[in-house]
């Protein structure tokens, strides 16, 4: 089965540098989880995200297009990237959602993909 972890995180660990010092501790807690996920071969794909409030939120309400700029939640976690994940089981996916560092100061959701070849035929 196959599950996406979404990692949402405050927005001030989504706005720190790599080249920072101060935030090397959390550089490495990431690089380390990266690499024990990868090397479990579970990982299917997945990226990092561009700043939350680089995004770019479109609706459609009577039949005009609306856009606002940047995230439009109200929300104290934002999402900072995500992994696509192919485990036996929900409980190997909450295994793994458990182990990221977004779990210790935001969130970690985990959602499985839907089989769309049943939606468009």
């Amino acid at each position: 089965m196959q599950y996406l972890l979404m990692f949402n995180s405050p927005v001030s660990d989504l706005e720190r540098k790599p080249e920072d010092p101060d935030s090397a501790d959390y550089w490495e807690s990431w690089r380390l989880y990266m690499k024990e996920i990868y090397a479990a071969g579970v990982v299917k794909s997945g990226n990092a995200l561009a700043s939350p409030f680089s995004g770019t939120t479109i609706r459609l309400r009577d039949g005009k297009r609306q856009v606002h700029d940047g995230p439009f939640a109200d929300t104290k976690e934002l999402l900072g990237g995500y992994l696509v994940i192919e485990v036996p089981s929900l409980d190997e996916a909450m295994h793994w959602a458990s182990k990221s560092p977004s779990s210790l100061v935001g969130s970690t959701e985990i959602r499985p993909l839907a089989d769309v070849s049943k939606v468009v035929g």
